[in-house]
C-alpha cells in the first residue's frame, strides 16, 4: 500500500488545482484595476457622432450641441445671410478659407456642403472663449452700423462673419474651425462623421 502524500500523480494534481485557483485570483483581483483604466461610457459617448434633427431649424434659427466636449453650431443661414458674404471679403483675413480649419469639402465661400447650413465648432481662435452669435446686421446689434451680422467673442473684440471668417484687426488669427460632418437624409445631420472624403 502506497502512502498518499508521496503519491506523484495526486501530488501533480494538487500543484495544478492550486496553480488554477491563484491565477483565478489574480484575474479577479486584477480585472477591476484594468476596467478602471478604460473610459467611462461618458468618455466614450463624447467622441462618438452626434445628431442634429435639421427639421426644426428655422431659416435664422442657430441651435447649440457638443461634440468631443467642444461646443457646435448649426446656424439655418437665409438667403440674405448668404448674400451678405461677399460684401465681407474685403474685411476678412483668410476670405477663402486657405489658412483654416475646414473638411476640404467646405473650403469654398460658404464654409459648408449646402450653403444655408452652417456648422462650427463655437470656440474663438484667439484664446478659447465661447463667441455671441449676433446674427442680425446693423447697430441693433450694439456692434455698430456697419456690423455685417456674423458672430462677437466680448472677452478681446475678435469677430467673425456669418461664414466663421475672421475679421482683420482683431486678436482671433484664424477662422472658426469646422468640424467633419454630413448630411443622412433630408432632415438629419451627423457631426463628427464624414462621408465626403477629407
Amino acid at each position: 500500500m502506497t502512502d498518499d502524500a508521496s503519491d506523484p500523480r495526486r501530488r501533480r494534481f494538487l500543484l495544478a488545482a492550486t496553480g488554477a485557483l491563484g491565477a483565478v485570483a489574480v484575474a479577479g483581483a486584477a480585472t477591476p484595476f484594468f476596467l478602471s483604466m478604460l473610459p467611462s461610457a461618458r468618455a466614450r459617448a463624447a467622441g462618438a457622432p452626434v445628431d442634429v434633427d435639421l427639421s426644426k431649424i428655422e431659416p435664422g434659427m442657430l441651435v447649440r450641441t457638443e461634440w468631443r466636449g467642444m461646443p457646435v453650431w448649426v446656424l439655418h443661414r437665409t438667403q440674405s445671410m448668404l448674400d451678405s458674404l461677399a460684401s465681407t471679403d474685403a474685411i476678412v483675413v483668410d476670405p477663402d478659407s486657405e489658412h483654416s480649419m475646414q473638411p476640404a469639402y467646405c473650403q469654398n465661400e460658404y464654409r459648408s456642403i449646402q450653403p444655408p447650413w452652417f456648422v462650427v465648432i463655437a470656440i474663438c481662435t484667439h484664446l478659447g472663449c465661447i463667441p455671441l452669435p449676433e446674427l442680425s446686421p446693423g447697430a441693433a446689434s450694439g456692434l455698430g452700423p456697419d456690423w455685417p451680422g456674423g458672430f462677437f467673442c466680448p472677452c478681446h473684440g475678435s469677430k467673425y462673419d456669418i461664414a466663421g471668417r475672421v475679421f482683420k484687426d482683431v486678436p482671433a488669427p484664424r477662422n472658426l474651425a469646422v468640424p467633419r460632418y454630413a448630411f443622412v437624409g433630408a432632415s438629419r445631420l451627423t457631426v463628427g462623421e464624414d462621408r465626403h472624403g477629407s
